[in-house]
C-alpha cells in the first residue's frame, strides 16, 4: 500500500508541470521550429554555456548544454539575451508532501497587470512576428548521433541510455500536454525525477548556488538573467 501511494503522489506532482500551461497553449501547442538545428527558425547552442541568474534570494548558475539539447539550450539562451526572464516570478514552488520543482520564467509574470492566478500561462513572443514561439521536445540518447524530436519517450531500455536526467538540480523546460509546446518556462528539480525523463526536456543543471534553488519561495523574483559565457 505504502509503494502504491508513493506512486500516486508521483504521478499527482508530475502532472503540476502541465496542467496550469493549458490556457497559454490552447491558441498553438504545435512548435514552429523543425527537428534539429539544420531547419530551426529559433538558435541553437553549440557546445555549453553559462548564465547566471540574480533573484531576491541570491545567485544561482547554470550550465546550459548545446551538445545534448541544442534547440532547447538555443531558446533558452536567447531568452536570457533579451531580457525576457528579468523580473519574472518563481510562480510555482512544490515541496510538499516532497520536494519536487522551482518553476518560473513566465513572461506574463512580469506586467504587474497581470494577476496572480494567470501566472504559469505564459509564453515568449517574438516581437518580430508577434507570435507565440515553441519548441519541440528535445531528448538526447546516448549511442545516438541527434537527439529525438517531438515524440515522448517510455522506453525504459532507452531511458538508461538518457544523456540528461532529471537530477537534483536538473534544468528543464514546463510545457502543457502537448509535447512540442515548450516556449519559456522552466524548472529546476529538487530531487531526482526519473519519471519525467523521457518526457521533458533536460537542457542544463544548476552549477552553483543550489541553496539559494532550496531556499526559494512561491512569488519570489528573478531579478536578472544574464550569460556569463560564452
Amino acid at each position: 500500500m505504502k509503494m502504491k501511494r508513493q506512486s500516486w503522489i508521483t504521478s499527482a506532482l508530475s502532472l503540476l508541470l502541465c496542467l496550469p500551461l493549458l490556457v497559454s497553449c490552447a491558441r498553438s501547442t504545435t512548435a514552429s521550429v523543425p527537428a534539429g538545428c539544420v531547419q530551426a527558425s529559433s538558435p541553437c547552442l553549440k557546445g555549453k554555456a553559462t548564465v547566471q541568474m540574480t533573484t531576491n534570494r541570491g545567485a544561482i548558475t547554470l550550465e546550459i548544454n548545446g551538445d545534448a539539447a541544442p534547440v532547447t539550450a538555443g531558446n533558452f539562451v536567447d531568452l536570457v539575451k533579451r531580457g525576457v526572464y528579468n523580473g519574472t516570478v518563481f510562480h510555482r514552488v512544490v515541496r510538499e508532501p516532497v520536494p519536487f520543482v522551482v518553476q518560473g520564467g513566465d513572461p506574463a509574470s512580469k506586467d504587474p497587470k497581470t494577476p496572480k492566478n494567470s501566472y504559469g500561462t505564459g509564453s515568449f513572443v517574438d516581437p518580430a512576428t508577434g507570435q507565440a514561439r515553441f519548441i519541440p521536445l528535445e531528448v538526447k540518447f546516448r549511442g545516438e548521433d541527434q537527439p529525438r524530436y517531438g515524440r515522448v519517450s517510455a522506453n525504459p531500455s532507452d531511458l538508461l541510455q538518457i544523456e540528461l536526467a532529471h537530477e537534483r538540480g536538473a534544468l528543464a523546460m514546463a510545457r502543457s500536454q502537448a509535447p512540442d509546446s515548450a516556449s519559456a518556462q522552466f524548472y529546476i528539480a529538487l530531487r531526482p525525477l526519473p519519471e519525467l525523463d523521457g518526457r521533458y526536456a533536460v537542457f542544463g543543471r544548476v552549477t552553483k548556488g543550489m541553496e539559494v534553488v532550496d531556499a526559494i519561495q512561491q512569488d519570489d523574483t528573478m531579478i536578472k538573467a544574464e550569460l556569463l559565457k560564452p
